[in-house]
């Protein structure tokens, strides 16, 4: 079974639908996503995902998190926002038999605060979370500058963003302890902060007032900090997703 690097698309960041790609306050729908990890022998993995997007003046929810508008206008909406992260590592799904010695990575339910800033040459997109259930006690900070183009039913946003990713919350995820390495015979490791930039494109088309088929990507190249930890073998991990909706 694949994941993919926390807010690495927040499970699709937090969302299968991206705000933009919602005209109306409630839509449903499904979809389905292939997740890439950079672990060892992980093989990709095509799931469904189901897809529900709300937004009001006062709330919002898309895919896995909702938040709560602190600040709502059309230049600027800051929001407190919570969302699970599905990121873990399970070592019985590793065909690797050093992987499948360590210990279990567990998802989490990350919450922070999330700012857009709309402006007529693009969007800023930003996040700050922190792990809530004490599994990593990790933050993560997502920076992204985006650009919507529309044409007809068609929208498209290519965007270009950074995510910096805490100490524990690498550790955590790629670290080896003492323990681990005397078990499986990896090297000991102890991950550090770090920044992986990151391309995402998000598409939409409407094939009806109500009906709109999707598609969402991102590629993410991994910082050294993750490249060499024993438990990976990749420099890059990723994520699409693509399906279709409804809107009310």
């Amino acid at each position: 079974m694949t994941k993919f690097k926390v807010l690495t698309l927040g499970a699709l960041i937090a969302a299968s639908v991206s705000p933009a790609m919602a005209d109306s306050h409630v839509s449903v729908g499904a979809g389905v996503g292939v997740l890439e990890s950079p672990y060892k022998d992980y093989d990709s993995e095509v799931r469904p995902l189901p897809v529900i997007t709300y937004e009001s003046e006062n709330f919002w929810f898309r895919g896995l998190g909702g938040g709560y508008y602190l600040w709502n206008d059309e230049s600027d909406k800051l929001s407190i926002m919570a969302y699970y992260s599905p990121f873990e590592f399970k070592p019985k799904d590793s065909d690797n038999w050093q992987l499948r010695q360590l210990d279990k990575r567990k998802a989490t339910l990350m919450a922070g605060l999330s700012y857009v800033h709309n402006t007529p040459y693009g969007f800023l997109r930003t996040s700050l979370a922190g792990d809530t259930l004490d599994n990593s006690n990790g933050i993560s900070w997502d920076l992204a500058w985006l650009y919507r183009y529309t044409n007809g039913g068609l929208t498209l946003t290519p965007g270009v963003g950074v995510e910096w990713s805490s100490e524990n919350l690498n550790d955590y995820y790629y670290g080896v302890s003492r323990r681990e390495a005397r078990r499986s015979g990896l090297d000991r490791y102890e991950a550090d902060s770090d920044w992986s930039p990151y391309l995402e494109l998000s598409a939409s088309y409407k094939l009806t007032d109500d009906w709109s088929v999707y598609g969402l990507g991102r590629y993410t190249h991994l910082s050294s900090e993750v490249k060499d930890s024993p438990m990976v073998d990749k420099s890059w991990a990723g994520a699409l997703s693509a399906g279709v909706t409804y809107s009310f």
